[in-house]
């Protein structure tokens, strides 16, 4: 007898985990409708954004003299951090100009520093 009062109360408190879970589960995926526009305009910016630090690398590629090679470039709605290191200290302001030429650039935060030409580091 005591064990048919167990597994009775085991089944109910099976049962009531399993309608909890299910409900939790519906209740969180309820507002889909708004998440999937602020999905993709998240997505649309961080194309933007992408898009945007693509073409001031390109721009720093096609700068004459100038080595991107060790040059890291994010944007993130309009603002360009320009960080990593260069060989010789005047490229660092010609980074600097040739970044905020692009168009969609609002600000620049130039962050580079002057690095070993041969990329070793002690």
């Amino acid at each position: 007898m005591k064990t048919v009062n167990l597994l009775k109360t085991l089944g109910i408190a099976l049962c009531l985990a399993t309608a909890s879970s299910a409900y939790a589960q519906s209740s969180d995926a309820a507002p889909s409708d708004m998440t999937d526009s602020s999905t993709a305009r998240t997505k649309a910016v961080k194309k933007t954004d992408r898009k945007l630090g693509l073409d001031v690398r390109k721009a720093l590629a096609k700068a004459q003299g100038f080595d991107v090679s060790n040059v890291f470039v994010r944007a993130r709605g309009g603002a360009v951090t320009l960080t990593g290191s260069v060989p010789d200290g005047a490229q660092i302001p010609q980074a600097e100009d040739v970044a905020k030429s692009v168009a969609g650039v609002k600000s620049v935060s130039n962050k580079l520093t002057i690095g070993n030409p041969n990329g070793g580091g002690g």
